[in-house]
């Protein structure tokens, strides 16, 4: 547990105590998120169990290939029949490796190049960026990699909001829904009038969206949407469970608007950064719509990256703001402990793969592993 407390402090360190002139310094950004690609990939299976389902149907398809079978008949294409970006970019990957940790490295390294980009194109302090990272994704990527691919991608649309390229916008999230069909709730994004709405007139938004949420309304509108779009099956998963009231939900979507909403007048008139307002409020919206639903936030995740980019707007460097960033930052030291916490052995103790063996009191590799070889030589096919 401690190398997890250790990187968060050292980043707290960098948002805390680095100087102004390096907020936007690409380099700190790129080391950064270079080593979080090297931690996470080479992990040994860590997260849950996500990897071994990801692991198996990769090495089932690169089986096929290397056998000069059809890949098509991989399982894979059962599995995620309509997010056929993930099944090609497995078939693309199986050309130079048929092992399952190759594999997951080569996806964890994609999945934070796409974070880099987005996080240089978006952020303007790459500290307080990187901070807020920990807290909203970065453990995440440990395990839910197709989604934090579909994430990755669908962040770069933004850009074609505020510089209206409609087709543009709909063709990269169409590719990053070919990797987790969910993405698709970004569409209607690119519709929302690019304007700076009163303070009145979003609280009464997010009440609204409070109140169809709780009805239940929500998840009715979504399962719509998404048969007429061919999806209902992948799609309406997150949305199964609609039994009980999340409080962490209306608690995470209050303090952030609170924070927004309190440093209003620091979001500047230019179309870029009004996008990433809309877009950010917007998360809130997702998270008090789908109150109800036990995966809900999970589709709030492709709005997390214009939320972070807003965050680092209104949290400026002046005096008067200094509460308001510790503030923030406890909350980012909650919610990044609670995950190490929560998962306990899906995380702890962290092991590479580079040596052979199994990690202590591993449940998930008792229930779900599939090829007991690994663990006796990581490098065995």
């Amino acid at each position: 547990m401690y190398i997890y407390i250790l990187i968060l402090a050292f980043a707290m360190a960098g948002a805390l105590f680095l100087p102004q002139k390096t907020a936007k310094n690409t380099a700190y950004l790129a080391c950064w998120m270079i080593g979080l690609a090297l931690f996470v990939g080479i992990s040994d299976m860590l997260g849950g169990y996500d990897r071994y389902i990801y692991g198996e149907l990769f090495d089932e398809l690169a089986d096929i290939r290397q056998e000069g079978r059809n890949v098509l008949t991989a399982y894979i294409f059962l599995q995620y029949p309509t997010e056929l970006g993930y099944a090609y970019l497995n078939i693309l990957i199986s050309y130079f490796t048929a092992n399952r940790y190759i594999f997951i490295f080569v996806v964890t390294l994609l999945i934070y190049l796409l974070y880099y980009i987005n996080i240089k194109r978006y952020s303007s302090d790459y500290r307080i960026a990187l901070l807020l990272f920990f807290g909203l994704l970065f453990f995440f990527t440990f395990t839910y990699l197709r989604q934090m691919i579909g994430v990755g991608i669908a962040g770069l649309s933004f850009k074609f909001i505020y510089e209206r390229k409609l087709w543009k916008f709909v063709i990269v999230v169409l590719i990053a829904a070919s990797f987790h069909n969910s993405a698709l709730i970004l569409l209607p994004v690119y519709f929302i009038p690019i304007k700076k709405y009163s303070i009145g007139a979003i609280m009464v938004l997010m009440i609204l969206c409070l109140l169809i949420g709780v009805s239940g309304a929500s998840s009715s509108l979504f399962e719509a949407y998404s048969s007429t779009s061919g999806l209902e099956e992948r799609t309406t998963q997150y949305l199964e469970d609609t039994s009980g009231f999340r409080v962490a939900y209306l608690l995470e979507a209050v303090f952030f608007l609170w924070v927004i909403l309190a440093n209003y007048s620091k979001i500047g008139k230019d179309k870029q950064q009004i996008v990433l307002l809309n877009v950010a409020l917007t998360f809130c919206a997702i998270l008090l719509l789908f109150i109800r639903s036990e995966n809900g936030g999970r589709l709030g995740w492709y709005f997390v990256l214009a939320l972070i980019g807003t965050l680092t707007v209104v949290l400026s460097t002046s005096l008067k703001n200094v509460l308001n960033k510790l503030i923030v930052y406890a909350v980012v030291v909650f919610l990044y402990v609670r995950i190490v916490l929560g998962w306990g052995v899906l995380l702890t103790p962290y092991k590479t793969f580079f040596t052979n063996g199994i990690r202590e009191g591993d449940f998930i590799y008792d229930r779900y592993e599939y090829n007991p070889n690994y663990a006796d030589d990581k490098f065995h096919r």
